[in-house]
C-alpha cells in the first residue's frame, strides 16, 4: 500500500453502504407519499370507498347489464344499493326512537344499581362518589361553555367534509362499475411499452387481492354482526340492532374492532341488566374473538389475503398511527395488495396462479 493510499473498504462495509441508500431513497419516497396522501386524504378515502363499492357491486352490475343496458344497470344497482343502506339506518333509527322511554328508565335505574355495586366490597366507594364525578362534569360543562360550542362548530365542519367525501366517493364508484376496465387500460396505455405487460399483472393480481379481500371482511363483518345481534336479543339487552350495526363497522378494523365495539356493548349490558349480564357479553367478547380469529378469517380470507397475524397486528397499529381509524382500515387491504403485486411481480414469466 503506497503512502496516503486509503485502506480498501471491508465487502461488509461496501454492501451495507449499498443497501443503506436504497433503503434512504425508499424512505424518503414512501415518507413523500404519506405526506401527499395526508394533505389530500379525503380524495385518497374517496377513490378507496369507491373501489371499495365497486369490488362489491361490479359483480351485480355485470349480471344486470345481460338485460339492461350498462348505464341503467349500473344505476339500477347503485340506487338498489343505496336504498337498501338508508332501509337499514331507518331500522336502527326506528329502533332507538321505539326504545328511547324504556331505556331512559333503563339507564337510570341501572346507574342506581351500578352504584349500589360499587359501594360493596371489594370496591366500597364512597356513596356520593359517582354523584360528584357526574356535579364535576356538569360544572366542567358549564365553566367551558365556549369551548364545548367551538367543538361543535368543529364537528359540524367535519360532517360537512364527511358528506363532500361521500359524495365523492359515489361520484368515483359510479364511473368504476360502469367503465373502470377501460379507465385501467387507457392508464395502461399511457405507460411506456416496455412496461405495460408487468402494469397489466400487477394490476390484476391488486384488484384480485383488493376484491377477495373486500368480499371476505364483509362476510366476516355480518357473521359477526349477526351473532352478536341473536347474542344480545337472546340476553335482553336494549339497542340490540344498532350494537350489531356497530359491530358490522368495527370488524373493517381486523383484530381491534370488534372487541371495542362488543365493550360498548358490555357497558350497555351492565348499565341496563347488571353485571351478571354484562359478564356474558365479555365472555361473548372472547368467544367470537376466537371464532373470528380462528374460523372465519382462516376460511374465508386466507385465499384472499396471504398475511401473517403479526404483520395483520403491525399494519393496523401504524395505519392508526399515520392517519387514525382511517389508516387502521386501510393499513390491511393496502399491504396485502402491495404484497401481492411484489409476489406476482416475481414470479417467472408465465407461471399464473
Amino acid at each position: 500500500m503506497q503512502p496516503g493510499t486509503p485502506p480498501p473498504v471491508v465487502p461488509f462495509l461496501r454492501t451495507a453502504a449499498a443497501y443503506a441508500w436504497r433503503v434512504l431513497v425508499v424512505g424518503v419516497v414512501v415518507y413523500a407519499l404519506f405526506a401527499l396522501l395526508g394533505r389530500f386524504h379525503e380524495i385518497g378515502v374517496a377513490v378507496f370507498l369507491g373501489l371499495v363499492v365497486t369490488a362489491l357491486l361490479r359483480p351485480v352490475a355485470d349480471l344486470a347489464s345481460r338485460g339492461l343496458p350498462r348505464g341503467l344497470a349500473v344505476a339500477v344497482t347503485l340506487i338498489g344499493s343505496a336504498a337498501l343502506v338508508l332501509g337499514v339506518l331507518v331500522l336502527v333509527g326506528e329502533a332507538v326512537a321505539g326504545e328511547r322511554t324504556t331505556l331512559f328508565r333503563e339507564f337510570r335505574d341501572g346507574i342506581g344499581r351500578i352504584e349500589a355495586w360499587l359501594e360493596q366490597p371489594p370496591f366500597r366507594l364512597e356513596p356520593q362518589a359517582l354523584s360528584d364525578v357526574q356535579t364535576r362534569i356538569g360544572q366542567y360543562l358549564s365553566g367551558h361553555r365556549s369551548t364545548v360550542l367551538s367543538t361543535a362548530l368543529s364537528g359540524a365542519g367535519q360532517l360537512v367534509a364527511v358528506l363532500t367525501t361521500l359524495a365523492l366517493a359515489l361520484f368515483c364508484s359510479v364511473f368504476f362499475v360502469h367503465s373502470g376496465d377501460r379507465q385501467w387500460a387507457w392508464f395502461r396505455e399511457q405507460l411506456p411499452v416496455s412496461v405495460r405487460d408487468r402494469a397489466e399483472l400487477a394490476g390484476r393480481a391488486a384488484w384480485r387481492t383488493f376484491t377477495g379481500y373486500t368480499h371476505g371482511i364483509v362476510l366476516v363483518a355480518a357473521t359477526n354482526a349477526i351473532l352478536v345481534g341473536l347474542a344480545l336479543w337472546l340476553l335482553g339487552v336494549p339497542l340490540a340492532v344498532p350494537l350489531a350495526l356497530l359491530e358490522f363497522l368495527a370488524a373493517f378494523i381486523p383484530l381491534i374492532g370488534s372487541p371495542v365495539a362488543l365493550a360498548v356493548a358490555a357497558v350497555v349490558a351492565l348499565a341496563s341488566q347488571g353485571p351478571l349480564v354484562a359478564a356474558v357479553v365479555v365472555a361473548l367478547i372472547v368467544v367470537i374473538g376466537q371464532i373470528e380469529g380462528h374460523l372465519l378469517h382462516p376460511l374465508v380470507m386466507s385465499w384472499a389475503v396471504r398475511l401473517h397475524p403479526l404483520v395483520v397486528a403491525i399494519s393496523v397499529v401504524a395505519g392508526a398511527i399515520a392517519a387514525g381509524v382511517v389508516g387502521a382500515v386501510v393499513a390491511v387491504p393496502l399491504v396485502s395488495v402491495i404484497w401481492s403485486v411484489r409476489t406476482a411481480l416475481r414470479k417467472p414469466s408465465g407461471v399464473q396462479d
